[in-house]
């Protein structure tokens, strides 16, 4: 990409307004020291020792914590969180995200917030080793009551942002943000706003979503359409292809390490080929990574082919980045994007 392309596209992003529509989580590190342990006396098992308890917003915060690290102007989550600890937690953290407005993130005492609970060993002269991870969900549907809440929110910001970023993590249906009223209010919006993008990804897949643009990986792309994705990059892009005109949006559809696949309607396929690891990787966040660059760039103008290479960019950033869900900024894409 030429200098002046890069510059013209990320320096709109100070002026976008996106609001992020979805599970926000709290990902809470337990750092071990494993020259520490001892043995119960009680059990005789084993005991790790913490010595450093970190948190930081994960899920749909994750995408959000990538919009600002890529200088977003106005971000606005739209979420819940429960009336716990782990509440307070996650949303004074989504308070300190520079640009972030919080009038459509609340605490309600009907839920309970979503904790991703993460032990790592840190051993001297070794990378971070994440033990079983102990997760905190609500496994019950959200109450009526909390949908309106959300879907009013929707409703009354889908008129003022110039894009929205969905992301459905949970993996029970209606369990999380998205859910009935929600997708009622979505589908209204759409047919208010024609022309806001609104971008969707989702680990139980979209044939619960209304007509949007999507992005997913393999095993989603071929859950929803059944055409396998061992096969050749044109023989999937002509199957991406098909999939954007028939549902008259943007798909992208991430392929690991061979990088990643897009069509817009009316447009022939595109394919990005990723870029080359650097030693040890963690590929937490990749995804929420490519969501952020995708709505951004699109946003500001850019082609399917300029979004889908400022997202690869930021997914090998990210990677890199061990023991942390870690982010990308505007100063980690240049060396990677732009011509020299």
């Amino acid at each position: 990409m030429k200098p002046g392309r890069f510059n013209e596209l990320t320096k709109a992003y100070a002026n976008l307004r996106v609001a992020v529509v979805g599970d926000f989580c709290l990902d809470r590190y337990l750092e071990i020291d494993p020259a520490r342990s001892e043995v119960s006396i009680e059990t005789g098992l084993e005991v790790y020792n913490i010595v450093n308890v970190r948190s930081q917003p994960g899920g749909s915060g994750t995408i959000l914590n990538n919009l600002e690290a890529l200088g977003c102007g106005r971000l606005f989550p739209v979420g819940f969180a429960g009336e716990d600890g782990e509440g307070y937690e996650l949303t004074r953290s989504l308070a300190q995200a520079q640009g972030v407005d919080l009038r459509h993130f609340f605490q309600t005492s009907d839920r309970r917030t979503f904790t991703y609970c993460k032990p790592l060993v840190l051993a001297k002269g070794a990378s971070p080793r994440e033990l079983n991870r102990l997760d905190s969900k609500n496994l019950t549907p959200t109450p009526v009551s909390v949908q309106e809440r959300l879907a009013k929110s929707i409703s009354e910001l889908a008129g003022e942002v110039d894009a929205m970023v969905l992301l459905e993590q949970v993996d029970m249906a209606d369990t999380g943000v998205l859910a009935g009223q929600v997708f009622i209010a979505l589908r209204q919006a759409q047919k208010d706003y024609p022309k806001l993008l609104i971008l969707a990804d989702s680990r139980r897949g979209f044939a619960h979503f209304p007509n949007m643009a999507l992005k997913m990986n393999r095993d989603e792309f071929t859950a929803m359409t059944g055409v396998s994705t061992d096969q050749s990059v044109d023989v999937l892009g002509q199957a991406i292809e098909q999939l954007a005109n028939d549902r008259g949006h943007a798909v992208f559809v991430s392929l690991s390490e061979e990088g990643i696949l897009g069509a817009l309607p009316g447009i022939a396929a595109e394919h990005v080929a990723g870029l080359p690891c650097r030693g040890e990787i963690d590929i937490v966040g990749a995804g929420d990574a490519v969501m952020a660059n995708l709505a951004l760039a699109l946003a500001s103008g850019a082609t399917a082919v300029e979004a889908m290479r400022l997202a690869m960019a930021a997914a090998s950033v990210v990677i890199h980045q061990l023991g942390t869900t870690g982010v990308a900024s505007i100063k980690d894409l240049a060396p990677l994007v732009v011509d020299t």
